[in-house]
């Protein structure tokens, strides 16, 4: 039988093993999240408590109804205290207080758990910030499974909740990784590897000394694809770096089987090389197996309430009739997101995704996937609209969202995260290159619409401008928040600021803080957004950016409320910047500060809960640099106007608001008349220089 031929098989192999041998390969399946997801569906398997949940379809309000306004965490750039872990920190009732007086209801750690690989028995560090996950343990250098379990107690005492990560595309070079090199039972079906036979060998590259792997070249990696190993060059090469990474492909060295086979092997990363892709469609099933048990493991053991789907849109990948590889805006990645989206929801869970494609992939995955999804439609438009003064391109991605049926109250608008603000506008890149779009008077193709924005952008947020900010390969800027702001004031020299440009930025920065928070949906902003912490130096991350990626410069330590305020480093040995604002506690003692009048923005969204809101209406404006989303409030309280004000002179225009009842205009946050809306939709409205206001309509009905 075949089955008792495998069966025989295995156990010959073993048998044929030193002892040695065998216990490493044993201490590698024990150290594998594979084996942990086995032993895990166990306790689920003919059980009733995933089937008390409906899972089907994506509840994206119900998600936000949860927890609108999140902090977004990084690990590696939290300052502890002396001897204290990252996970002590977070769980600080000091900080907890702090963070609850502000109006924050879900704290999103970042990837708390084992990362990096494993060189023989040896762990190897993290090579993207704990985006490599080696394990469901959470990584001791983070903290303990006890801390965690009194950070998840803390925020549930502060009517919040935790949000963790699952990285469905990848995983870092640890025991799966290592296991699957030799090629032992299921784990080689969990990557996108194919075995080399010897006989082409010569095709591959020599691996430099001291390392794993070797990137291939692109004439490498087109013999492979004509010998149909691989499917080839992928639509576009992510964190492209000459001489670093050229392709998305890498070769291992000769590795040793389980069977004593030597082997090399080529595999999938389309991120960094120690990075391995996942393969979502292989008959072992495996990568959906080991995925799932993360995702189960997250709610049930560290507490999630919501998981964040890292880079969820690379499951799939082929190659199509023509010969090129069809890699991006797969339906695979579709199906995939449905399992794991609808599994996180049968256990009681939500989730989102971080997917920096088209609209239409966007709003393709979120039918029966995720339930909410990352701005990226609107979040380099809101920031080209600061640097150029001028709304237009965000106008215009804003009737993207809408025309392709994504209703905002599903997204997380978002400030600063740990990745560049990405300027890639894979909208107009792919799919719409050759559309055609009106802007600025003009018809243009979607991908010479692309270059227009993204030249206007690197010109102003890099280089001589703002030598400060660095670009991040071909994806984007490195940046702050605070440096985008500076970049737009015209501010070179980041050590000449001023107490008065200070001011600038803190009202630069609530405006974007507006823009994000008065309409539907999520909220989130970071620790870097709450102390207005600038760039490092790139010559204090010099040793972190040998592969070019420039991102450690806006990713310095902070340190929220004062627990080591002697620290140069985080516990991750992550730099401090120079910070505006201060600490949470001595902001939340200044009225004028930019906590507390963010507290005060995030009190009126709470009252007249926007987060629920509907947009009904981004209308057009005669003044450049005037923005207004019109939104109906939920349970009848009326009609909501965030208007805001992204350029440096003063605005006086009237508004034509179609369809509105008439009545008194109210400024929500300051509690005070501003004039009337006519019978017939019209309203004045007067800004300053970079100023916001939400408004709200009281009309005959709500008085």
């Amino acid at each position: 039988m075949e089955r008792g031929e495998c069966g025989f098989f295995i156990t010959e192999v073993i048998v044929s093993m030193t002892a040695a041998e065998k216990n490493h390969v044993d201490w590698l399946v024990e150290q594998s999240m594979l084996h942990a997801a086995k032993q895990r569906a166990k306790l689920y398997s003919g059980q009733g408590r995933l089937w008390q949940q409906p899972y089907a379809h994506t509840r994206p309000r119900d998600a936000s109804a949860l927890a609108s306004v999140w902090f977004t965490a990084y690990p590696a750039s939290i300052v502890t205290r002396e001897d204290g872990s990252v996970l002590e920190a977070l769980g600080d009732e000091t900080l907890w207080h702090a963070l609850s007086r502000i109006g924050i209801q879900g704290i999103h750690n970042g990837p708390l758990k084992k990362s990096g690989g494993l060189s023989g028995t040896e762990h190897t560090p993290t090579i993207d910030g704990n985006f490599d996950r080696i394990s469901f343990d959470i990584d001791p250098q983070l903290g303990t499974e006890a801390q965690l379990q009194a950070l998840v107690r803390m925020a549930a005492a502060h009517n919040a909740v935790i949000i963790d990560d699952v990285i469905p595309s990848h995983t870092g070079k640890g025991a799966d990784f290592r296991l699957a090199e030799m090629a032992y039972e299921d784990y080689p079906g969990l990557y996108h590897m194919v075995e080399i036979r010897e006989e082409d060998w010569p095709l591959l590259p020599d691996i430099t000394e001291g390392r794993d792997a070797q990137n291939l070249t692109p004439q490498q990696v087109d013999v492979l694809r004509d010998k149909h190993y691989i499917v080839g060059q992928l639509q576009r090469v992510i964190f492209f770096e000459p001489g670093v990474k050229e392709t998305d492909w890498s070769a291992t060295p000769i590795v040793i089987g389980v069977d004593g086979k030597p082997r090399r092997w080529v595999y999938l990363h389309y991120f960094k090389e120690g990075q391995p892709s996942l393969n979502w469609l292989d008959p072992t099933f495996a990568a959906q197996q080991m995925i799932i048990g993360d995702a189960l493991h997250a709610i049930d053991v560290m507490g999630a309430k919501i998981l964040r789907l890292d880079a969820n849109g690379f499951l799939g990948v082929e190659r199509k009739i023509d010969g090129t590889a069809w890699s991006e805006s797969h339906p695979l990645s579709i199906t995939g997101n449905q399992l794991l989206g609808g599994a996180i929801r049968k256990a009681g869970g939500f989730s989102f995704q971080e997917l920096n494609l088209t609209v239409d992939d966007i709003a393709a995955m979120s039918h029966g996937g995720a339930d909410l999804s990352y701005d990226f439609i609107t979040r380099p438009a809101y920031q080209h609209a600061l640097l150029m003064g001028d709304t237009e391109f965000l106008r215009l991605m804003l009737r993207q969202m809408h025309n392709l049926g994504i209703d905002p109250g599903s997204l997380i608008h978002a400030l600063q995260n740990h990745d560049e603000l990405t300027l890639e506008l894979v909208h107009f890149w792919t799919l719409h290159a050759h559309d055609t779009y009106l802007y600025q008077g003009q018809t243009f193709p979607g991908n010479i619409l692309r270059e227009h924005i993204r030249e206007q952008m690197y010109e102003r947020l890099a280089g001589e401008h703002a030598p400060y900010n660095l670009k991040f390969v071909t994806n984007g800027v490195s940046c702050t928040t605070t440096s985008i702001i500076t970049a737009a004031l015209g501010i070179r020299d980041l050590e000449a600021i001023t107490s008065a440009d200070i001011q600038q930025i803190r009202q630069v920065h609530l405006l974007l803080v507006m823009y994000n928070a008065m309409q539907p949906g999520v909220f989130a902003l970071s620790g870097w957004d709450l102390v207005g912490a600038l760039p490092l130096p790139a010559e204090q991350v010099e040793h972190l950016m040998g592969d070019g990626d420039t991102r450690w410069i806006h990713r310095g330590a902070y340190d929220l409320v004062d627990l080591n305020p002697q620290a140069s480093m985080s516990a991750g040995r992550m730099p401090r910047p120079k910070t505006l604002y201060g600490s949470l506690p001595s902001q939340l003692k200044d009225s004028d500060s930019f906590v507390s009048q963010l507290r005060k923005i995030l009190a009126a969204r709470r009252a007249y809960d926007i987060a629920a809101s509907r947009q009904i209406l981004v209308p057009d404006v005669e003044h450049p640099g005037l923005l207004i989303m019109v939104h109906e409030l939920p349970a009848g309280k009326g009609t909501q106007i965030t208007a805001l004000n992204f350029g440096s002179t003063p605005i006086t225009e009237t508004l034509h608001l179609p369809n509105i009842a008439p009545g008194p205009v109210v400024d929500i946050i300051n509690e005070r008349v501003e004039g009337d809306l006519t019978p017939e939709g019209e309203f004045t409205i007067t800004l300053d220089a970079y100023e916001g206001l939400a408004l709200r309509v009281v009309s005959s009905s709500q008085r």
